[in-house]
């Protein structure tokens, strides 16, 4: 996913059917993760490659065949390896929790009393197996696929409960809450990258000094907040030249680059090449 809304604001699938199914390589304008969060409830699965992930601050390397577990409002962002991986972004509450047998074990998760395992590697063959029918309904749905697809979601949950797949929510919310501190930082950066934007504005924003908000961001994002600035300058620069077909001057100040020979310098730091060398790979269809 090249780029999110920290906060996703858009509706994924319809209000009759809240789910949405996507299909990433190296060619979608979507292929690298920032970091971000939406309300819905996330599933990863990686057909080739590898990507690695951070969901709030644990970090996973997920290969072919493997599952990541997305829970609503978890803070998570990424970087593919040669990777090709399917996402599944869908509500359970609307979706899945209609009869109160269901509700009974979803409720629980919906809650955050229950921690769903995040990553689901070749040791649990059952449960990837039943993911990998999943993806492959989405991937090429039949008639009637809406059903198998519930079905394939019934059967996950079950799996997880069944294996005990969770584990109970620590009553210490201090760590969480902490967490959640992060977000508006997040939005700020999206809304303002355009802009200058300094160390102190992001710690004011967390409530904690410079000193203290570097460690905390550095422990959760795996970078210092100005690398994470910068690095997400040019995924959004890299995203503008691609959809927009913005000239490398124009993407560099859209993305609050002044200088042209220092976004050139900064951009060969994230991407190894620099950004007309990139325009030349741009595919387009």
């Amino acid at each position: 996913m090249h780029y999110l809304d920290y906060n996703e604001k858009k509706q994924h699938g319809t209000g009759e059917f809240p789910l949405e199914y996507y299909s990433v390589d190296e060619h979608h304008p979507r292929y690298h993760m920032p970091f971000h969060w939406h309300k819905e409830t996330e599933l990863l699965y990686v057909r080739s490659g590898q990507i690695q992930l951070s969901l709030d601050g644990t970090s996973h390397l997920a290969g072919p065949g493997e599952l990541i577990y997305i829970s609503d409002g978890s803070i998570h962002g990424g970087e593919p390896f040669d990777c090709v991986y399917e996402c599944l972004v869908f509500d359970p509450k609307q979706l899945l929790m209609q009869l109160p047998a269901i509700r009974h074990y979803l409720r629980k998760i919906e809650r955050k009393e229950l921690i769903v395992q995040q990553h689901f590697d070749a040791s649990a063959t059952e449960l990837t197996s039943c993911a990998g029918d999943l993806f492959s309904l989405l991937r090429n749905p039949p008639s009637g696929w809406e059903l198998l697809v519930l079905g394939k979601l019934f059967e996950l949950y079950g799996l997880i409960f069944r294996e005990g797949c969770f584990k109970v929510a620590s009553t210490d919310p201090v760590n969480q809450g902490k967490i959640w501190q992060l977000k508006p930082v997040l939005e700020y950066i999206d809304n303002n990258y355009r802009f200058p934007i300094s160390l102190e504005d992001l710690s004011r924003l967390a409530g904690m000094s410079p000193k203290y908000f570097c460690r905390f961001f550095s422990a959760i994002i795996h970078r210092t907040p100005i690398d994470y600035l910068n690095y997400y300058r040019i995924e959004r620069a890299c995203y503008l030249m691609e959809t927009e077909d913005l000239t490398v001057t124009d993407a560099a100040y859209e993305c609050g680059f002044n200088d042209s020979s220092y976004f050139v310098r900064i951009f060969k730091k994230y991407k190894g090449i620099t950004p007309k060398q990139y325009m030349k790979t741009i595919y387009r269809p």
